[in-house]
């Protein structure tokens, strides 16, 4: 199966580049993880992440639409000032509104259950799932923030009530992290806390990567949501 990581296709609609592995779904539809990369990187990045979910999960790999150099790529620029990060706003936003495309299409692309679609990410993978799944909780089933953040500007289009209470939430966060400091992820806590968002929040003992303890608890959050569905 994770052959099938080695060869990219693309999605017509959102024009978004990405590999899959198909699950072990034998009769029925598989429940789906989408994994998006960090700033300046690519897909290929989170191979051996998707090569290590458990089986029954189609596990999807998207690329950025921001060329940043050779093999280098982003959802949306972002500069690191003594004031924090300053993203490219409406960058952000057409990358929020391409990867809910790019969503739309899955179950019929891939026989993927609709009810069953998870996202999750790395930095600003994180960042880009997070908004995704609070602006639009009706299409997916739960989230996970890995050493990300949840952007401000995304908040205006989160609305409290139901779908937003019957997400799950990952959240994970090295407190030696250089690049997104751990306030980042308190922050996060906050937010969902507010917006009763079933959250798992973990901590360690790590920068700015993804550590080995992080991606086991993110697997077992992950199995333990499918044994909910």
């Amino acid at each position: 199966m994770s052959e099938q990581l080695n060869h990219t296709l693309t999605e017509p609609v959102s024009g978004l580049v990405y590999r899959l592995r198909e699950g072990s779904r034998g009769a029925g539809k598989s429940p789906c993880l989408i994994l998006l990369h960090g700033v300046g990187a690519t897909e290929q990045g989170l191979m051996e992440l998707a090569r290590g979910i458990d089986p029954r999960f189609s596990v999807i790999l998207a690329r950025g639409p921001l060329a940043l150099g050779p093999m280098q790529f982003a959802w949306f620029r972002v500069s690191f000032t003594a004031n924090g990060p300053a993203i490219d706003a409406p960058q952000a936003e057409r990358a929020r509104t391409t990867l809910l495309a790019f969503i739309g299409q899955l179950p019929q692309a891939h026989a993927i259950d609709p009810e069953r679609i998870w996202i999750a990410g790395l930095s600003q993978g994180g960042i880009m799932s997070a908004s995704v799944a609070l602006s639009a909780p009706q299409q997916l089933a739960g989230f996970g923030i890995l050493s990300g953040r949840i952007l401000p500007e995304v908040l205006p289009l989160v609305t409290p009530g139901k779908p937003l209470a019957a997400l799950h939430a990952f959240v994970s966060h090295g407190r030696q992290d250089q690049v997104l400091g751990l306030h980042f992820a308190h922050h996060a806590r906050q937010v969902l806390a507010g917006l009763n968002v079933r959250l798992q929040y973990r901590e360690y003992e790590a920068g700015h990567r993804l550590e080995p303890a992080m991606v086991a608890d993110f697997e077992q959050w992950l199995v333990a949501r499918l044994a909910d569905s």
